[in-house]
């Protein structure tokens, strides 16, 4: 009984430094990957109001909603969006040094057959990953 009990301690400490293991890439991908889904969805403001503090203090939400909608409206529904790369950095121009992971997807669609977006997560003062900038190439 006690080899089970010992076994299985070892097993959920195990999988638990695992899990604390996890690198900014794969911790960052899943909240940029819902903030894209508010941004194809058309939800605008509501991206606005998931971003970094960083991104809201940088731009109103008013701003936000008018320049995406101009720069997304005319490319049409996303077809398909396919991850690219993933690299963690602590610098980056133009902003304060911190937590970042820049992603790139290469995105198809409607009215654009071929394009790379760059969204760029950081951790943000409460130690959640949101969404501090967004490019489409």
């Amino acid at each position: 009984m006690k080899t089970k009990i010992f076994c299985l301690t070892a097993i959920l400490i195990l999988c638990l430094a695992a899990a604390a293991q996890e690198k900014p890439e794969q911790l960052a991908q899943p909240p940029a990957e819902s903030w894209l889904a508010l941004v194809d969805a058309g939800k605008y403001a509501e991206s606005w109001d998931q971003a970094a503090q960083l991104f809201r203090t940088s731009v109103t939400k008013e701003q936000w909603a008018s320049k995406i909608r101009a720069a997304r409206d005319p490319l049409g529904k996303v077809l398909s969006r396919k991850l690219k790369s993933a690299n963690y950095t602590k610098t980056l121009p133009g902003v304060p040094d911190g937590e970042y992971v820049v992603i790139q997807y290469e995105t198809s669609f409607e009215h654009k057959q071929s394009a790379v977006e760059t969204i760029t997560p950081m951790l943000d003062k409460d130690g959640t990953w949101r969404v501090a900038g967004y490019f489409i190439r």
